[in-house]
């Protein structure tokens, strides 16, 4: 029996905000690289989930959400960031939510097509389709003068339907050895996804009050030897835009904000598998989201 060959290569997972792009990601790696929230744009930043199989591995592309809405540098930056991800990709994945295609779906299809990539339709969040029998009228419309590469209806959240999804998308990808080691889950260094996961609980706990008002900037990393393996000793600023969103940040008697960092200190030793002592403190930047200068500064990059 002839053993098939080894695929890998990059994918694009593009869609456009909160169809559950990250989730996705995370459940294709095994491991939470990518943070999630019910808040559209949570993911701000291109990052690298490595998802390793035996058949192949996919190096997924994770994008902020495609998204028409340019008014501020941050959204302008996300944007070219998601379409900057298309650049030496070897696939996409368009994720939609089930039941459901805007203007906004039409877009980012139509940049994947222009880059001339095949793509692959994932259709999100089926397990919250009551009525399932509206998903083949739903599927033959949007296909309808569409050229996917697959169609594959899942749950990122319930694992459901992924095998199919994977077997699809090796098949699009160069045959080739593996780009990464096997135990590798993302490009991100440590100090980024400890960042990442500050930022998580901010959208998780404050998404109503200030959905996009805040950014995590890591200012020290130290990894120390302790008698039970490794303490890291981590030290973030959160940066709101004015004085009245940090005594929001911090809450009544530091209560909100102690809160933040216990979980997000949580999230880490769980990530890292590590014991981490972890400070937190909140200043203020007028204007930090509408400046590219201060983007840059924060480690946003397009």
């Amino acid at each position: 029996m002839t053993e098939s060959p080894h695929r890998a290569g990059h994918v694009a997972v593009i869609g456009r905000p909160n169809v559950g792009k990250s989730t996705l990601v995370n459940a294709l790696v095994g491991a939470k690289v990518s943070i999630v929230s019910p808040r559209p744009q949570t993911t701000r930043h291109r990052l690298l989930g490595i998802a390793s199989f035996p058949e192949g591995q996919l190096l997924l592309v994770d994008t902020p959400g495609i998204h028409r809405e340019q008014k501020r540098a941050m959204n302008r930056l996300m944007n070219r960031a998601a379409r900057g991800a298309l650049e030496g990709v070897d696939a996409a994945m368009l994720v939609v939510r089930a039941g459901q295609w805007d203007d906004e779906d039409t877009l980012a299809y139509d940049a994947l097509k222009g880059a001339g990539l095949p793509v692959i339709l994932v259709v999100n969040q089926v397990d919250r389709v009551t009525d399932k029998t509206s998903l083949l009228p739903y599927l033959a419309k949007i296909c309808e003068g569409r050229d996917f590469a697959g169609v594959h209806p899942v749950s990122a959240l319930k694992r459901s339907g992924l095998d199919a999804l994977v077997k699809t998308v090796l098949g699009q990808l160069p045959e080739q050895p593996a780009l990464y080691d096997e135990d590798e889950i993302t490009d991100k260094s440590q100090r980024f996804l400890a960042g990442e996961l500050v930022r998580e609980q901010l959208m998780r706990q404050l998404g109503e009050e200030l959905p996009y008002a805040t950014t995590v900037e890591i200012e020290r990393f130290v990894e120390e030897p302790s008698p039970k393996g490794v303490l890291l000793r981590i030290g973030a600023v959160i940066w709101v835009e004015r004085e009245g969103q940090k005594k929001i940040v911090i809450g009544k008697g530091g209560e909100r904000l102690r809160e933040i960092g216990a979980k997000s200190r949580l999230q880490m030793e769980r990530l890292f598998d590590a014991k981490v002592f972890l400070e937190t403190w909140v200043r203020v930047r007028e204007g930090w989201s509408d400046d590219e200068a201060a983007l840059r500064a924060f480690g946003y990059n397009d």
